[in-house]
């Protein structure tokens, strides 16, 4: 076992999560091998159960702003996540072995994670604008647009009350 690492878990915090591809190697270069892990995030974020609060896939590293999955533990959900990119791709290893993880235990740290996630396609010269860059959450933020992966916001809070509220207005005998 790996001395020195010390994960907090179980706090109810936001996780800030980067991993990296094998020696940092631009695996995630193309656009189809961006959509494997965003489509991965989706389907393990209904599996695990937790929530998407942001995301950025760059071309040799992914960021997550997360929860806590309420099926299984956080080190399982990106475990699979990066399984499941890898068994699609056919280089060998895929990524670096484990991953990053900082608590985000305050409002101003979730502002700071989800604009460094949302800035770093820019910061590295990939596109002028957040908005350009289609493997990240922050369209989600800008517009309120429902893209692959849900992702926890006000916007998506509107949503489900405006869903909740139609379900509740169909069934009958509703007041």
């Amino acid at each position: 076992m790996t001395t020195g690492l010390v994960r907090y878990q179980k706090t109810g915090d936001l996780h800030f999560v980067t991993f990296s591809c094998f020696q940092r190697r631009p695996y995630l270069a193309s656009n189809e091998s961006k959509d494997l892990v965003v489509d991965a995030l989706e389907r393990m974020r209904i599996r695990y159960d937790f929530f998407v609060s942001g995301y950025v896939v760059m071309p040799e590293h992914v960021h997550l702003l997360l929860s806590e999955p309420k099926n299984g533990i956080l080190a399982r959900a990106i475990q699979a996540i990066k399984l499941s990119v890898s068994v699609r791709r056919s280089e060998r290893p895929f990524w670096q072995a484990r991953y990053y993880d900082f608590n985000v235990f305050s409002e101003k740290k979730r502002v700071e994670k989800l604009r460094y996630i949302h800035r770093n396609p820019v910061t590295r010269g990939l596109v002028k604008r957040p908005e350009d860059w289609a493997w990240s959450s922050f369209l989600h933020y800008a517009s309120g647009i429902e893209t692959t992966v849900e992702i926890e916001s006000s916007w998506t809070a509107v949503r489900r009350e405006r869903e909740n509220s139609q379900v509740s207005e169909s069934r009958p005998g509703a007041p």
